[in-house]
């Protein structure tokens, strides 16, 4: 058995500790430390293994399929607040604390020293002044669409390689296959291209596009934007000479809570990193350390998997992207790196009660609101056209990475999110995509290849949220064909059978993934 295939069997099988090697201690506690499970009993198992087998008949649709959320699901709403409702499942006294989280998710944040005190602590670098202005109406965000238009909803991560390989770290130490990096010594780890009156913004977000026109079967002709990025107007001198690059658009909110309550074994039972069954798809799992639980966890969140809970992903946001500072990450300077140093001799706003720019009780406001934001129910689960897209995304093997379901851990605090049978369509694993995805910029144990297998529930309202159609992970594909287009690596095979669908099939394939 590979190291690789060790580590997985040993967290799959619930034992979390890996084998004493002289380069790599034993460590403990990596499962679901951020959830208060209930055991499942072995009835339960067996139900759950028999709710979550692959389809096989494709004539109707699946029991509980119009329903991806389980008990959660929400109604679709006919206009842009589709994804913004509450998990269908909440209790009233529990739609207070959304609502108050949603306040705190949707807030303008000011710079200090200001009159608003519970507001104040913008930047002094930033991205957006609110998480709102990234993840629009919780949907999607895009790229920029003319010179004249912002990057408000998209920003350029930033890291050089670590030239100690994390020897320095015990925490990088204990997890296998770790690629160490660092951020830029002047920019930090993402670039902020706004900044409070009296400060430099970091650079602006330049993106060209070169059109390539990929041909399919039928003679269909279809447009792929290639994007250039380019960190112009730099703020703070160059950028580190070995500085990589990777664009980011916002991603959707819905349905994490239910993503988070996954139990890790049943993600990790879907890996398989060295193709033992030969099917040329070798997902792997983004272990990554938790600042929240002080130990390795698995991660589930970010484009590439590199955090771990939502709490922590909320917390790191408020820091790169509104400069606010939480009580995981305190720093008053947000992003701000000891070579800006007017950014870090400014006033920041954690200077009074709440201690942090927003405090606990606020960021536990904001996860409840962003664990519980409802995924909408499947559209014509019963068409023959989407029934036949089924099949099509079945047979192409497009499940080996977009699993249909899971059932949720069932949870002793979190009735929305316990014990659900749910339709995400995703393994939350690592996948190499080929070198026309690649931001050839690891992240962990993600490489430069790889990204996290993105969940498809509600992506059919896109358009209708969104206002656009603008797919991946940084808004390249203008359509759901394009974005198919651009799959590569494990997915080549996949990628180019649907070149080679007749023209009704393809429709169809399509019309399946738009009832999502």
């Amino acid at each position: 058995m590979t190291p690789s295939h060790l580590l997985l069997a040993t967290l799959a099988a619930g034992s979390v500790a890996l084998a004493d090697t002289p380069a790599r201690p034993a460590y403990v506690g990596l499962g679901d430390p951020h959830l208060n499970v209930v055991p499942r009993t072995e009835a339960e198992a067996a139900r759950i293994a028999a709710a979550t087998a692959r389809a096989t008949d494709f004539t109707s649709a699946q029991a509980y399929e119009e329903r991806p959320a389980g008990a959660a699901t929400v109604r679709v709403l006919p206009d842009a607040n589709a994804f913004s409702q509450p998990s269908g499942n909440i209790s009233f006294e529990d739609e207070l604390e959304f609502k108050l989280g949603n306040g705190l998710f949707r807030k303008l944040w000011v710079s200090s020293p200001s009159s608003t005190l519970a507001s104040d602590g913008l930047g002094p670098l930033f991205n957006a002044r609110s998480c709102q202005r990234c993840h629009i109406k919780d949907g999607r965000g895009h790229p920029p669409e003319n010179a004249d238009d912002n990057a408000v909803s998209m920003f350029l991560r930033v890291s050089i390689m670590d030239p100690e390989g994390g020897a320095e770290s015990a925490a990088v130490a204990e997890i296998a296959d770790y690629i160490a990096t660092l951020p830029d010594p002047t920019y930090g780890s993402q670039l902020q291209d706004f900044a409070v009156p009296g400060h430099a913004s970091e650079y602006r977000l330049a993106v060209r596009y070169d059109e390539e026109i990929v041909r399919l079967a039928d003679g269909t002709e279809v447009a792929l934007r290639h994007p250039t990025y380019e960190a112009a107007n730099l703020g703070y001198g160059p950028l580190h000479e070995g500085a990589m690059l990777s664009p980011r658009v916002a991603p959707q909110m819905i349905g994490l809570g239910l993503l988070e309550a996954i139990p890790a074994a049943d993600l990790l039972a879907n890996a398989d990193p060295d193709d033992l069954d030969g099917n040329g798809i070798s997902g792997r799992p983004n272990i990554v350390w938790s600042v929240q639980f002080d130990q390795p966890m698995l991660g589930r969140f970010g484009l590439k998997a590199g955090s771990p809970t939502i709490m922590e992903q909320s917390a790191s946001a408020f820091a790169g992207d509104i400069g606010i500072s939480t009580p995981l990450f305190p720093a008053g300077a947000g992003e701000c790196t000891a070579n800006q140093t007017l950014c870090q001799a400014a006033i920041h706003g954690d200077n009074d009660d709440r201690g942090t720019e927003i405090d606990a009780e606020g960021m536990d406001l904001v996860t409840f609101y962003s664990r519980n934001l409802g995924v909408p129910a499947r559209r014509d689960v019963d068409d023959p056209e989407v029934l036949r897209g089924k099949e099509i995304f079945h047979s192409l093997g497009c499940t080996s990475c977009h699993t249909p379901s899971f059932v949720t851990h069932r949870l002793a605090d979190q009735p929305e999110q316990s014990f659900q049978l749910i339709w995400p369509y995703t393994d939350l694993l690592l996948h190499d995509m080929g070198p026309g995805l690649a931001d050839d910029r690891p992240e962990g144990r993600a490489t430069g290849r790889e990204w996290r297998t993105p969940p498809l529930w509600g992506i059919g309202l896109t358009r209708q949220v969104s206002g656009h159609t603008y797919f991946l992970h940084d808004g390249r594909a203008r359509s759901l064909i394009e974005a198919i287009l651009w799959h590569g690596g494990e997915a080549q095979a996949a990628r180019d059978s649907v070149v080679n669908l007749p023209a009704e099939d393809r429709a169809a394939l399509v019309r399946f993934l738009e009832s999502l």
